[in-house]
């Protein structure tokens, strides 16, 4: 049942589903954070209750590293690497900074003794913040270069190019190539087996932020130097993440002291690394959930153009026969005259939570680089809104944005850009 939320901004009038007399918010921003299912929260709280430290040698000590290492194991299952592979830090942030400057000092630390520094990190526009922050931090500190690699209309960074700008600059000067699995903003899939040949074939480390891939494509079978991954994502504890380090590649450190795991220090998190494990296994990408999720997609994509033909679907169209896919769970739009940023908080209003693009910039006023990157302009880019969902979105949410979006796109628009 659903009832009619009054005190709204004129034209944004919208459906508040409710259960039992109850308001339920409809929930459309899981690429920023996923709600934890009760299994993950029943181990993870169980798993707390665990003591001692994993790195200590008594009872106590053995007993919850053994609790530790259970789920890294069941981890490198799911990923399908070796639990060597698997290092736990403390989300897909500290991930991408380890593998990042860590294999840009370890490759240039190796270059210093044959008098042969490679300065060059080859990246992809349209990155997330924290890749693009961490790449600036090292070419304003450790003399880095970086040379970012254009996307197309969809997002995609084709083969060609990064083939094009390994031969420019010579693969003798690159430390390292980093690319999205899966645009956080727009969805849009890399053609990651190919550029990881691509940089194996040129001895060329290539790291992979999956973040925004994790339980919406298969993962397993390709293996680049590095992948970054974060729980929140998929359900699991914020603030807990694994990067993935090929067995045949060294970094240097960020955090020092203990070296409790390969290439990081730290007292380990038993407790999130099982909440983790029972997250990634619930996420797993059966083909039934991914097409559940797709068939969901669809429903959205078409209800969204419905309510408002003007909003234009960005990134890989799943309308359309092509090698370009986009994830499951991600919509993207930008819709023409207005802010993003006001149609946000009008759909908020009506009960319906959405976002303009990564959390990790929320609330800063600019225009998302990855529209830029993908070509178009400022006003346009302006306008963007995207929609993340999981398979257990339910129909009265779907039922309570698209009722919605009309009123709060024709307020946004009276608005118009600021």
């Amino acid at each position: 049942m659903c009832r009619i939320r009054g005190s709204l901004p004129p034209g944004a009038n919208s459906l508040a589903c409710s259960t039992s007399g109850v308001t339920v918010r409809a929930y459309f921003d899981h690429a920023a954070t996923s709600p934890m299912p009760e299994a993950v929260l029943l181990s993870y709280t169980a798993a707390l209750k665990t003591v001692g430290n994993p790195a200590s040698q008594h009872s106590h000590g053995q007993q919850a590293r053994d609790v530790l290492e259970s789920a890294r194991e069941q981890i490198a299952r799911e990923l399908g690497v070796t639990a060597a592979e698997v290092i736990f830090t403390s989300g897909g942030t500290e991930s991408i900074n380890l593998a990042l400057k860590g294999l840009f000092w370890q490759r240039n630390r190796a270059a210093e003794t044959a008098a042969r520094p490679r300065p060059v990190i080859l990246a992809a526009m349209g990155e997330h913040h924290a890749t693009v922050d961490s790449l600036h931090w090292l070419a304003d500190n450790q003399g880095a270069i970086i040379e970012w690699l254009p996307l197309n209309s969809d997002g995609v960074l084709t083969a060609e190019v990064l083939a094009e700008a390994i031969d420019r600059v010579g693969e003798d000067r690159i430390a390292l190539a980093t690319v999205l699995w899966a645009n956080n903003e727009i969805g849009t899939v890399q053609p990651v087996a190919e550029l990881n040949r691509l940089c194996d074939e040129r001895r060329i480390p290539l790291h992979v932020d999956a973040v925004a891939a994790l339980g919406q494509l298969e993962l397993r079978g390709v293996r680049p130097a590095a992948v970054s991954f974060s729980a929140h994502k998929i359900g699991g504890p914020v603030s807990s993440g694994v990067l993935l380090l090929r067995r045949d590649q060294q970094l240097q450190p960020l955090i020092h002291g203990g070296s409790q795991q390969r290439a990081r220090s730290g007292t380990q998190d038993a407790a999130a690394a099982v909440a983790f494990a029972t997250a990634l296994q619930l996420a797993s990408p059966t083909p039934e959930k991914l097409a559940k999720l797709s068939a969901l997609r669809d429903r959205i994509l078409a209800g969204v153009i419905a309510a408002v033909p003007e909003a234009i679907l960005r990134g890989a169209d799943p309308r359309k026969t092509s090698d370009i896919v986009r994830i499951p769970g991600n919509l993207h739009f930008t819709f023409p005259g207005c802010q993003g940023d006001s149609l946000l908080f009008l759909l908020d209003q009506a009960g319906v939570s959405v976002s303009t693009g990564s959390a990790c910039t929320a609330g800063v006023a600019e225009v998302s680089h990855v529209m830029l990157a993908i070509g178009l302009d400022e006003e346009t880019a302006a306008g963007a809104l995207r929609f993340t969902f999981n398979e257990n979105t339910s129909e009265e949410e779907v039922t309570a944005l698209l009722t919605a979006l009309p009123g709060a796109y024709a307020q946004a628009k009276k608005a118009g850009l600021l």
